[in-house]
């Protein structure tokens, strides 16, 4: 039999982390009601955790701020592709020109 894995929005897992973090359940505890697995509860934390302190984590980002920060870095990235893609094409046409 397999097991298909579970996925779990970021809004859901803030939740749970919330549970954790806010009201002291502890992580065996929220993984127990909800079943869900410890492990994954425990790296949700500590992805929260380090979004918290400013860094980006590891995996997909659970605060809205971390995630439009991620969406910018994508965009960045993406912008900064097309200028060279423009700069490589001036520089073909200008010697072209000559």
């Amino acid at each position: 039999m397999t097991d298909k894995r579970r996925s779990f929005d970021a809004s859901f897992k803030l939740q749970v982390v919330k549970i954790v973090k806010e009201q002291g359940v502890s992580i065996r505890q929220v993984s127990q009601d909800m079943g869900l697995g410890e492990t994954a509860v425990r790296s949700w934390v500590k992805q929260y955790e380090a979004e918290l302190a400013g860094q980006p984590g590891i995996g997909k980002p659970l605060t809205m701020e971390q995630q439009r920060i991620r969406q910018l870095e994508e965009e960045n990235r993406r912008l900064r592709q097309d200028v060279e893609i423009l700069k490589k094409a001036s520089a073909f046409f200008a010697r072209e020109l000559k």
